[in-house]
């Protein structure tokens, strides 16, 4: 059971991920559009990014929290995983609420806040795969 959660979890990661790294690729995008037709068509992208990437985040979320429970122990640095995985979940949200924003046609930042927004996932990334190889605790 725990290798299937683990295979799983790997999968809904890797597909979660794409979304959380192109999103704001498509923001940065959006804040910079000179057109109508161009905005429009960003945010159509948008929309349908999010509403795709949705379902992978939920997965690599449940898949995250069930594995722990399949073991009899768990270290540490199971707990630091399972904290990164409530930050991606609160980033994803932000990225829904910037969504909104752009909808209403309310955004507020420039394409160079994007740019270092877009970044932050790497950050989590590169701690989630530290965690998961060296498991420090």
């Amino acid at each position: 059971m725990y290798l299937w959660l683990k295979f799983l979890h790997l999968f809904f990661i890797v597909s979660w991920f794409a979304g959380l790294f192109y999103l704001p690729r498509i923001y940065v995008n959006l804040a910079m559009a000179d057109s109508e037709s161009e905005y429009a068509r960003l945010l159509l992208m948008a929309r349908k990014l999010f509403k795709f990437m949705t379902p992978w985040g939920i997965g690599a979320l449940l898949c995250g929290l069930l594995m722990p429970l399949t073991q009899t122990a768990f270290a540490g640095w199971i707990y630091a995983k399972i904290a990164l995985g409530l930050l991606l979940l609160l980033y994803h949200g932000w990225c829904g609420l910037l969504l909104a924003a752009f909808s209403r046609r309310q955004n507020r930042h420039s394409h160079r806040w994007y740019r270092v927004f877009n970044e932050l996932p790497v950050l989590a990334l590169i701690a989630a795969v530290y965690l998961a190889v060296f498991k420090p605790f």
